[in-house]
């Protein structure tokens, strides 16, 4: 028998909670915001934010709704390969941790990714980087848009249009409010919320479901979840690995943390944030695999974890569900709009108006940039009908073709601008091609391995001979306020 999959709350109770969230997160944002006087602290929360904040929105912004959503949409697609492969975004994590503490150490009064690349490669590297990571940030936007849209829907009715519009409408205030102080705030909040709420989800679904029976039921009716051999499964476990690696590699959001935390603390907190992190998809991942054991209909793969979480629990449930995705969402979506506009102001708007764009200046292009990716997002997701992997992945190639540029460039001084510019485009271009004709499972995993060819090619054929000592430069704005970032009493470690 299946069970109709009809929302388990009432639109009224959705918009409720909405309510309620909306206005929380935006009056902490303006609450937090209050200690932003400075570009500096906006953009990079007066590069004060030690151990426990760092590591609190490290967790919160790498689980998404990619991770709630996506791991049980891989877990019923790919079986036991989809939520192991999906965990292996973890390995991001531990990888960028010490490379945080080289970005930090290298560059102490550095801004962006892109800030990095321009001085590293020249505009050679340049010019492909800003795209991609400008592509890459719009496309994670959208996707997290599309979730909150989809998770409203699924648990309580309220149009796809409308619970869209208003996630993206909260997330953009409360940003546009308090900057990267009000986003590592807020995650804090969100990442306890979040880790407890899943823990409780967990434990209750597995009071509702047997094991054995689901295992039983795979067996019979779809034998190849369970299967170690199943080619299609193994190659998007690979996919998914060098995805995150390019990912967390490449994106502003990593970097701006790794400038906004003390010295010394980014290597302990992308470790801590990584080991808490790794169980979560495995624990959401289940849910996908135990729906078709449980004969619950799903006609949006993206949306099996919440739905099959709100259907067995029911109201208190799905309130819980509820709550877990919306800081999962909000937790991604202010960090995208903070970090992506520092790349705006410092890689687009700062080198056009050299010597005209000063801290006050700088805040306000920081508030029309953000406001600016909500708009996008939000009419790119009104009209988008892909899964949340279609489009997510279609950046995939992207960013994997970056992580030869950014090992390399911050630990081999032969890595050339020749070297990183032929591996950006060239890996970028076939991975893109093997996007749309192949799928996306493997296209990371091709944008990866040509990029590195290419990149090889090029360090043999022009080697730089770079002084990493250059990359310190010199800060335009040096902090004008004492910034403590303590918020609400909670002691830095």
């Amino acid at each position: 028998m299946i069970i109709a999959a009809a929302p388990v709350l009432s639109p009224s109770a959705g918009y409720v909670m909405l309510v309620l969230f909306g206005v929380l997160w935006i009056g902490l944002g303006i609450w937090w915001g209050r200690r932003a006087k400075s570009y500096d602290g906006f953009a990079v929360a007066g590069r004060n934010v030690g151990l426990a904040l760092g590591t609190a929105t490290a967790v919160a912004t790498w689980i998404t709704s990619n991770t709630t959503m996506l791991a049980p949409q891989f877990a019923l697609q790919w079986g036991l390969w989809g939520a192991l492969g999906y965990a292996t975004a973890s390995f991001g994590l531990f990888a960028f941790a010490p490379m945080s503490g080289r970005i930090r150490k290298l560059m102490p009064t550095g801004y962006t990714a892109v800030e990095f690349i321009r001085r590293r490669y020249g505009m050679a590297g340049t010019i492909p980087f800003l795209i991609i990571s400008l592509f890459y940030a719009i496309i994670w936007l959208i996707t997290m848009s599309m979730a909150g849209g989809k998770l409203l829907f699924v648990l309580s009715g309220i149009p796809y249009e409308v619970g869209m519009t208003v996630v993206v409408v909260v997330c953009v205030l409360y940003t546009l409010f308090g900057g990267m102080y009000a986003v590592i705030g807020t995650d804090f909040i969100q990442s306890i919320i979040i880790l407890v709420g899943l823990v409780v989800v967990a434990v209750a679904v597995l009071m509702h479901v047997d094991i054995a029976d689901v295992h039983q039921e795979l067996s019979v009716e779809r034998p190849m979840l369970l299967s170690v051999f199943f080619p299609a499964a193994i190659m998007s476990l690979f996919n998914n690995m060098l995805f995150s690696f390019g990912e967390i590699f490449h994106s502003n959001v990593w970097w701006s943390r790794a400038f906004a935390m003390r010295e010394g603390v980014g290597p302990k907190a992308y470790a801590l944030g990584g080991l808490l992190w790794l169980p979560v998809p495995i624990v959401a991942g289940f849910l996908g695999l135990a729906a078709p054991a449980l004969g619950i209909g799903i006609s949006q793969p993206d949306t099996v974890g919440p739905l099959v979480a709100a259907t067995l629990l029911g109201t208190g449930g799905a309130m819980l569900v509820f709550v877990v995705v919306f800081c999962s969402l909000a937790s991604s979506i202010d960090s995208l709009l903070a970090a992506t506009s520092d790349l705006i102001v410092n890689d687009i708007v700062e080198p056009v108006l050299p010597g005209r764009a000063g801290s006050q200046a700088k805040r306000r292009w920081s508030a029309i940039a953000i406001v600016l990716l909500g708009v996008l997002a939000w009419s790119a997701a009104l009209t988008s009908s892909g899964t949340l992997a279609e489009v997510l992945f279609s950046a995939g190639p992207l960013v994997g073709s970056c992580i030869w540029p950014i090992v390399c460039g911050l630990y081999y001084r032969r890595a050339s601008p020749l070297a990183a510019a032929l591996a950006m485009v060239f890996g970028s271009a076939v991975g893109l091609t093997v996007y749309f004709t192949i799928g996306w499972f493997v296209a990371s995993l091709v944008g990866a391995a040509v990029s590195g060819l290419f990149f090889l090619i090029g360090t043999w054929i022009s080697p730089d001979d770079f002084d990493f000592d250059s990359l310190a430069g010199t800060s335009d704005e040096l902090p004008t306020e004492q910034d403590e970032f303590e918020l609400a009493g909670v002691e830095q470690g």
